[in-house]
């Protein structure tokens, strides 16, 4: 079990350095397609911000709600980037092919960049739901860890 980090110093880098960590995944999700970024690499800094907060302030802290809270979306990243495709099917072309998407109101480019950030961030949703869960995973002591924790 992952207990409170009793450190001042880590404990006020980690309330400042988290938020900024977590902005900066939100920065390389939304703007991946200008250049190196996207959708794997804002979840993998997105979930590893979500680690760091499990790992300082432990499970229960108030700080680390948003990583259990993202378990709940398991397989949702699953579902925005099959919705995306099928989107594109139903719109006449082929899944993923983002010209396809039969929204109203948006031209071709415009068409194009949104299905290509709704598949982004379905990615990214699928990445950090995976890491923080390995987290959790590998994280829960079992009854068996506790009586075998103090024979060498």
């Amino acid at each position: 079990m992952i207990h409170v980090y009793d450190s001042v110093p880590v404990l006020t880098l980690g309330r400042v350095l988290i938020p900024l960590t977590q902005l900066f995944g939100l920065y390389v999700l939304f703007f991946g397609q200008y250049g190196p970024g996207g959708g794997f690499v804002g979840g993998v800094i997105f979930g590893t911000s979500m680690i760091v907060s499990i790992l300082i302030f432990g499970h229960d802290a108030s700080s680390s709600r948003l990583a259990r809270t993202v378990l709940h979306g398991d397989g949702l990243g699953l579902l925005i980037f099959a919705g995306v495709g099928g989107l594109c099917l139903i719109g006449g072309g082929e899944f993923l092919n983002y010209a396809a998407l039969d929204v109203p109101g948006l031209d071709d480019a415009a068409r194009r960049y949104l299905g290509i950030l709704l598949a982004q961030i379905g990615v990214a949703v699928d990445v950090a739901v995976t890491a923080v869960s390995i987290m959790f995973s590998l994280s829960v002591e079992t009854e068996d860890e506790d009586v075998h924790a103090g024979t060498p």
